[in-house]
């Protein structure tokens, strides 16, 4: 749910088609925003629109502004991830990734919102019944605490982040949001050296 993640999406196809063989992605997500049912605050609204405003004068991505007047925005991106870890388990991830990116920047839907991330689900080839019973889950929770530690242990402290694990040693990425060159050359460079 981070705008800089979808902004970035086409560059990272591009350098996902491009790596060296032997390189395996894996995915992790980092968490971001506690559960809430608060409203996000005002400041933080126009802060986010701002953002999206920015990514799209920059890199030319779209984004769905009804979303701010459609919605009830929360600043709440657990319920994303969780969605995602249970995808992942149905070999779905990717598709939900893009179904949860879709609906919120695209279709003005909140996947701070449950439901909305059940019929996301559907979409993507899931059971709602069983995805809702997984999405509330403790196994969920204890996988998403894991996924959470693991990001702070690689350090990841900004999205997207990308890093490069090779024997035991995690090496940083550059992340280009305009080209995936800069972030390819450094993994060949690595990967060639270790």
């Amino acid at each position: 749910m981070c705008s800089w993640c979808w902004g970035y999406r086409p560059v990272w196809h591009d350098l996902k088609s491009e790596l060296p063989d032997g390189v395996e992605v894996v995915n992790v997500v980092g968490g971001l925003a506690a559960d809430t049912d608060e409203p996000m605050p005002e400041e933080m609204q126009k802060s986010i629109q701002q953002h999206w405003r920015q990514i799209q004068d920059k890199l030319g991505t779209r984004f769905n502004f009804n979303f701010w007047n459609e919605c009830q925005p929360r600043r709440d991106t657990y319920k994303a991830c969780r969605a995602v870890l249970i995808a992942s388990a149905h070999g779905l991830e990717d598709r939900m990734i893009l179904a949860i990116q879709r609906a919120y920047y695209l279709g003005a839907k909140n996947p701070s919102d449950i439901d909305t991330l059940v019929d996301l689900a559907v979409e993507s080839g899931m059971n709602g019944r069983t995805f809702r019973s997984a999405l509330e889950s403790e196994d969920t929770e204890k996988l998403f605490k894991r996924e959470r530690s693991l990001a702070r242990f690689l350090g990841v402290s900004a999205f997207p982040s990308l890093r490069l694990k090779k024997d035991g040693e995690v090496y940083p990425i550059t992340v280009d949001y305009e080209d995936c060159q800069v972030s390819l050359d450094e993994i060949v460079k690595l990967t060639q050296q270790l």
